[in-house]
């Protein structure tokens, strides 16, 4: 199950978001933010990127005044990162990750000669 929340800002859009698993590792996580119109919409915009089997049910995890922030300036409206491991404290000497486009998940490796 995907934990995940929103936040509704003062225009009326709404930030979404979403940890999902990750398909390259077992135990980690993928967040994901969106900013759209309403929550329909930003589910929309995920499930439009092949992620079908999205849905948002509660506000358990919503986004931080951070996370916002992050996707309010980004000019797409939907990055990514990997989810910290719950109940793993990160050392104060770990570089946080910082936020990618989607359009670093969707590009196909090159082939090489």
């Amino acid at each position: 199950m995907a934990a995940g929340g929103f936040c509704k800002l003062p225009n009326g859009t709404v930030v979404v978001a979403l940890n999902l698993p990750s398909p390259t590792a077992p135990e980690g996580s993928v967040r994901f933010l969106v900013h759209a119109h309403n929550r329909a919409r930003a589910l929309t915009r995920l499930r439009n990127l092949g992620l079908r089997a999205v849905y948002l049910r509660g506000n358990a995890a919503p986004p931080t005044p951070d996370e916002v922030t992050a996707v309010l300036h980004h000019p797409d409206g939907l990055i990514w990162r990997t989810a910290p491991v719950a109940g793993v404290a990160a050392a104060p000497d770990l570089v946080q990750e910082l936020w990618h486009p989607v359009r670093a998940l969707l590009r196909r490796p090159t082939a090489q000669a």
